[in-house]
């Protein structure tokens, strides 16, 4: 359905770009494999598609700090904040923001309650920001030029079964992600 948006609006940027924001928060790297897909189609630009896709997954981001940061503030989950434990983790995660919050991107499963609890303990949203960015930054650019790739030699080769070749790649993207998380739950 991205791509079919993304063709209508071929001669807009600017709904091309709050398009692919809209679908970060649905998939990120799935809009990240489809937006580079539709830049070899010629629908949409390159710097138009990372514009859109950092902003998206970034403001995603935030968006799940500020999650974190509302449910603090319900009164049954206050008393989290104040068991002795709380204290150390929260001093913690001060010291330690950026780097935990940079390596979280590169580990799949991790970002959702990881940036939660940082809303939650009032880590600094700067910094919080920051790491984010510079880690999307390089964690999408990656995704997004692997896609590209890819998705010139399945869109030269597969002719009419191309859709399905590249749906097969999201997919192996998607399950790529969760072997890893699972793996690394494990060794946990």
């Amino acid at each position: 359905m991205l791509d079919h948006f993304l063709e209508i609006t071929a001669s807009q940027p600017l709904l091309q770009v709050l398009i692919v924001i809209l679908a970060t928060f649905v998939l990120e790297d799935a809009a990240t494999v489809i937006t580079a897909i539709q830049v070899h189609l010629h629908t949409i630009s390159i710097p138009v598609a990372l514009i859109a896709l950092y902003c998206g997954i970034v403001v995603g981001d935030v968006g799940l700090y500020g999650l974190g940061a509302l449910a603090a503030k319900w009164p049954p989950a206050q008393r989290w904040i104040t068991v002795p434990s709380a204290q150390a983790q929260q001093s913690w995660l001060n010291k330690n923001l950026f780097k935990v919050v940079f390596i979280s991107r590169f580990v799949p499963g991790t970002r959702l309650p990881l940036y939660t609890a940082c809303g939650f303990f009032r880590a600094g949203l700067p910094v919080f920001t920051a790491a984010t960015t510079c880690a999307t930054f390089i964690w999408t650019t990656a995704l997004f030029m692997l896609s590209l790739r890819i998705g010139g030699v399945l869109l030269a080769h597969l002719g009419a079964w191309r859709w399905v070749g590249i749906a097969g790649f999201v997919i192996v993207i998607i399950l790529m992600g969760r072997l890893v998380a699972r793996t690394q739950k494990h060794k946990m």
